[in-house]
């Protein structure tokens, strides 16, 4: 967790610097993509919110996204993970949207991806989407992993 915070602190003087905001949409991550980003000191210049979208129903009312508009998407993918992130950069009216969508175990998802997969992306000024696969059945383990990915992704845009 201790790199996960450095990360995040990171992230936070550049955003901060910059004057521009963030909002998150994370699954497998289970809030800890939100939860490193509130750890540090002057979040509320930065942070304008944050979703766990885990189910079908926390996506339709939380991120708005019906069920016929996923008729050729599915979670745990890249397209799926652009779309949150995009989602929540245009719901926050943030300068970017960064989400992580995937399988943390100890078994795989329905949708036939391992545990230790997971998608992420970043939308904003500069947009990057990207897999994780860890191979690794390690649940509390993934969770960390995804999130420190995700943040990382995030920071090298920012660095951009």
């Amino acid at each position: 967790m201790k790199e996960l915070i450095g990360i995040a602190e990171q992230v936070a003087a550049k955003l901060i610097a910059r004057k521009q905001t963030i909002a998150v949409a994370e699954s497998s991550a289970g809030g800890l993509i939100a939860a490193s980003l509130l750890a540090v000191p002057g979040a509320s210049a930065y942070f304008l919110g944050g979703a766990v979208v885990y189910t079908r129903d926390a996506r339709r009312v939380l991120m708005d996204i019906s069920d016929e508009a996923m008729k050729d998407l599915r979670s745990s993918s890249e397209p799926y993970a652009k779309l949150l992130a995009e989602r929540m950069r245009s719901r926050f009216s943030s300068d970017w949207g960064l989400s992580e969508t995937g399988a943390a175990g100890p078994t795989g998802n329905r949708y036939g991806d391992a545990a230790g997969h997971s998608c992420m992306a970043v939308a904003g000024p500069a947009t990057e989407v990207m897999t994780l696969e860890t191979a690794n059945g390690d649940r509390f383990a993934n969770m960390q992993v995804f999130a420190t990915t995700a943040m990382r992704l995030l920071l090298r845009k920012l660095e951009e």
